[in-house]
């Protein structure tokens, strides 16, 4: 079976960066962190009471000694951790007492260890909400200088004998930024460019997706979709991008002869930008659970150094699958 996620494990292995997961005791996560491990795609470290996480890591066949494991309420860096947590927080009224006890959550204290550089990048989200990782990572790790915003995208992977067109995609954004307006649209289409590079090395083709094709309805939220491509092309010119575009008509080529035959992408596109959070959010699940695509995700974009969350209903491989994107995403 064609393996599209075969060039991100490649650049993963090359760097071997070092990946921080906060769930040191869920068995996907320990199952799926020693899958990695053994592949050479990152040094782990996994968060809890390391008695107990190394017990667990042994009852499940792997070695404990693989591993690197801290427990956040009792550890050396515990004082240089809650000093930073309190400068980074002072501000919204904490006290110092409280950066103390935050620093014993394993989601900040995988976040500062990310911040202060003592980890590459950080995956969690198996058992955490997306709120709560989310909230961690823009505490603490922060948002890159140069981002207008942080959104999140899945890769789509399609390798399946059923799928005709086969290969990794980009629907953005599918996991953060609820309604966003034509210029957010124009920097997640942008940030899910920069990604898609960053992780594929392919060329990026953007497809604007709405209900409308190139005017074929009028509507304020046509016009957003609309507006977004424009501004996209502002900026830069030379990336390909089209909208508005229906979703068949920026996937299928005999489509967007039909619907849209000036348009750049010409049914070939691999990022699919996504109006608002209700259509992105449902359009990847019907793609998962219906059109037997892997979805691997949400991907934060727009942090300073690389955050990751899992879906809850994670498997072992996700876990895999996301250390290595974690990996290949540090810069």
């Amino acid at each position: 079976m064609h393996d599209p996620l075969k060039p991100i494990y490649a650049a993963a292995k090359s760097v071997r960066r070092h990946i921080v997961l906060s769930e040191g005791l869920d068995p996907r996560i320990i199952d799926g962190a020693a899958a990695a491990i053994k592949q050479e795609l990152a040094a782990i470290t996994l968060l809890g009471n390391k008695e107990i996480v190394a017990t667990a890591i042994e009852a499940r066949g792997h070695n404990a000694s693989d591993f690197n494991l801290i427990d956040p309420a009792d550890t050396q860096h515990h004082e240089a951790y809650a000093s930073g947590y309190y400068e980074l927080r002072k501000n919204k009224g904490i006290s110092k007492e409280f950066a103390h006890e935050g620093m014993k959550v394993p989601l900040n204290f995988a976040a500062m260890m990310v911040r202060l550089g003592d980890a590459d990048g950080t995956v969690s989200g198996a058992v955490a909400t997306t709120a709560d990782t989310v909230r961690a990572a823009l505490q603490i790790i922060r948002k890159a200088p140069d981002a207008a915003l942080v959104s999140s995208f899945f890769l789509m992977v399609l390798n399946q004998d059923h799928h005709t067109k086969k290969g990794v995609f980009v629907f953005a954004d599918c996991g953060l930024t609820i309604d966003p307006d034509a210029v957010q649209l124009a920097e997640i289409a942008i940030a899910s460019a920069g990604s898609y590079i960053a992780l594929t090395g392919n060329e990026p083709k953007i497809g604007m997706l709405s209900f409308s094709t190139m005017g074929s309805a009028r509507h304020d939220k046509v016009s957003k979709v609309q507006n977004a491509t424009k501004l996209i092309r502002e900026r830069l010119p030379d990336l390909t991008v089209s909208g508005e575009l229906q979703f068949d008509a920026a996937f299928l080529p005999a489509v967007a002869q039909s619907k849209a035959p000036d348009d750049d992408v010409k049914g070939d596109a691999n990022i699919f930008v996504f109006p608002n959070l209700d259509a992105g959010n449902i359009g990847y699940k019907i793609a998962q659970r219906i059109g037997g695509a892997q979805a691997i995700g949400p991907i934060l974009q727009g942090l300073s150094k690389p955050a990751n969350d899992l879906s809850r209903g994670c498997s072992a491989q996700d876990v895999t699958n996301m250390i290595a994107i974690t990996a290949a995403q540090v810069k």
